[in-house]
């Protein structure tokens, strides 16, 4: 190694940095110390303990005694930003560390900058772990930056580094065109909706990432959409951990309908995310057509024997799926769970499921309990009889006062009974019960609205999470992209297209307008064709429009103008005006005829004078 090189990575390091800084500062006293010139046959040692020296750290007796092994392992030794800068100056003249393990050693963004400027050109490291180091958003703008120009590293770990929502954007900007990572873990961070969206970015423009862990973060549901939007189109992962990250039932059908559409993932791990059984039973749609997944973990979700029983009756109604393992080590299963088990492993062997025993039970809704006064009035329907009839016929002395048990005799309904006869008084007095049957009714068709209004907001739910989805994968394919991102389009068309993050709210306002008829944005779905008009073939804009009452709307043009006089001279018999809600009000197939109405009233008037006249 030159001298000269050693002394450009000391300048570089430890002065450059500090140059604009009070010199007075404690962290830049290193800056007036004088670095004499380093002997040519000065090892990879020697330089990191002349480094330690000039920076005032202890060196790290571990580093030195695994130089030259390939793997360097130090981790919890609190090398701190200073000791990372050491340790930098060393990485400039190594080329045989082949993996760097500087896990938990409160580097900060400080130390992540000095590390990774001798990463950007180094090609021996493969693998580098900087988990629990504090880079914060600092450090993952470096670690992005190096990873645009470094070229061998493959494996990357970065949990529990407090990276921010918008952090996820340099890793989406860098992995966007680095296709050499194959391993990558962001797990124990921040990364909550928009992060969700970065990183679905990420993946579907990334054709290298094999396995990506984001356990233990915060992709509720927008973010579960936008992430699962992005595993949509992409083709290269196969191991995928989302555990701990509160997906619930929302982000189970994203899932589930990426899942339709995945062909690469086989490990899928969704431990701890508040999926219930209807959202495995959304899961499951997706795994009726999926033929690649073989290793589902849906442990410690709220999931009874009934999503147990889903999931088997998927597996073994789908031939084409691959499913080996799942992981249901919380659920108490029945004793259907295991004869439709038993059945399903006969016909695959390799089948493994994880339960947490024999015991459960699918909870049954208790029985409804019925109205009394609706079985009189059922009674009374069948018969065809009236409320007053019904007593009548048990009141013989009509003093409106049955004995209770004549009336027992009559219906045998003591709840009835015990209705109608609060005061215990032995006599059913039966003169209040017009009212008491219009209150049951009431309260029957109050109930009643009631579960439509649940089931109508349950369905609009799901409905738009699908359109959220299918506007958020829109928005990350080459197809869309040019029309949905509102970055400017790029002109070179060298290497593979890049696609910037779009936030959801922009999907989300897109999936609406899809949703509305007469949406401006939705030329394309729904269309009024007009008869042609003469002399207007130059003009296409007036052949369809996708607002009936568009005229009315608009500016007028010399379009809409010669379209107005078309209207006018076509509907004018109706008395329809061009702006009018074609929509709502139609011109009849079939107009009747004017003139024959006025046929008929006049030979009317005429036969009412001649009978005048006969008066007369």
């Amino acid at each position: 190694m030159k001298t000269d090189a050693h002394a450009l990575s000391l300048d570089t390091l430890s002065l450059n940095e500090s140059e604009n800084k009070d010199p007075e500062d404690e962290d830049d006293i290193v800056t007036h110390i004088h670095i004499p010139e380093l002997p040519r046959d000065l090892s990879t040692a020697g330089v990191y303990l002349q480094a330690c020296a000039l920076l005032n750290v202890v060196p790290v007796r571990c580093f030195l005694r695994n130089l030259g092994s390939g793997s360097i392992h130090l981790s919890h030794h609190g090398l701190g930003p200073r000791g990372g800068k050491a340790l930098a100056i060393a990485l400039m003249s190594d080329s045989q560390t082949v993996s760097l393990d500087l896990s938990d050693n409160s580097l900060q963004a400080d130390g992540a900058r000095s590390l990774m400027e001798p990463l950007r050109s180094n090609l021996s490291i493969h693998t580098l772990d900087l988990s629990d180091n504090q880079l914060q958003s600092s450090g993952a703008e470096a670690v992005a930056k190096m990873l645009l120009e470094n070229t061998s590293i493959k494996s990357l770990k970065l949990a529990g580094n407090a990276f921010g929502e918008d952090d996820a954007k340099w890793f989406a900007e860098a992995l966007g065109s680095n296709y050499r990572v194959k391993e990558l873990d962001l797990s124990h961070n921040a990364f909550y909706g928009r992060g969700g969206e970065y990183l679905g970015q990420m993946i579907a423009n990334n054709d290298g990432l094999e396995l990506l862990d984001l356990s233990w973060n915060h992709l509720r549901m927008k973010g579960a959409v936008a992430f699962c939007a992005g595993l949509k189109v992409n083709s290269t992962l196969k191991h995928l951990d989302l555990s701990w990250n509160g997906f619930g039932n929302e982000g189970a059908l994203a899932l589930g309908e990426a899942l339709k559409f995945n062909n690469t993932l086989q490990h899928l791990d969704l431990n701890n995310n508040r999926i219930t059984d209807e959202g495995a039973s959304m899961l499951s749609r997706g795994l009726e057509s999926n033929d690649t997944l073989r290793v589902l973990q849906l442990a410690y979700n709220s999931l009874t024997v009934e999503g147990a029983l889903t999931l088997i009756n998927v597996i073994k109604n789908s031939p084409k799926s691959a499913i080996e393992d799942i992981n249901i080590c919380n659920v108490l299963v029945n004793e259907s769970f295991m004869q439709l088990l038993d059945v399903t492993c006969q016909e695959r062997p390799s089948l493994q499921v994880q339960y947490g025993g024999v015991g459960g039970f699918i909870a049954k809704k208790p029985r409804k309990r019925i109205d009394p006064m609706k079985v009189i009035q059922d009674y009374l329907d069948q018969r065809k009889l009236r409320l007053w009839d019904f007593f009548r016929n048990i009141d013989k002395d009509g003093t409106m006062r049955v004995p209770v048990v004549d009336f027992r005799r009559a219906v045998q309904i003591e709840e009835l009974i015990q209705r109608l006869d609060r005061d215990r008084t032995g006599v059913v007095d039966y003169r209040g019960l017009a009212d008491t049957r219009k209150q049951m009714m009431r309260d029957h068709r109050r109930q009643l609205r009631k579960v439509e209004s649940r089931q109508k907001k349950e369905k609009q739910k799901s409905e738009r999470i699908l359109k959220t989805f299918e506007s958020a994968v829109e928005a990350v394919t080459p197809r869309s992209s040019m029309l949905i991102s509102p970055s400017p389009a790029r002109e070179d068309s060298g290497g593979p297209p890049q696609f910037s993050a779009t936030p959801l709210s922009s999907w989300h306002h897109i999936a609406m307008s899809h949703s509305s008829r007469f949406s401006v944005h939705n030329l394309s779905t729904e269309q009024v064709h007009f008869p042609h008009i003469p002399n207007s073939s130059s003009s296409p804009d007036v052949r369809s429009y996708s607002q009936p009452n568009l005229l009315s709307s608009r500016p007028r043009t010399a379009a809409s103008g010669r379209l107005e006089s078309w209207c006018d001279r076509s509907m004018g018999s109706s008395g329809l005006s061009p702006g009018a809600d074609l929509t709502r009000s139609r011109p009849a197939m079939n107009p009747p005829n004017n003139s024959s109405k006025s046929k008929v009233k006049r030979k009317k008037k005429s036969k009412k004078k001649k009978g005048k006249d006969t008066m007369t």
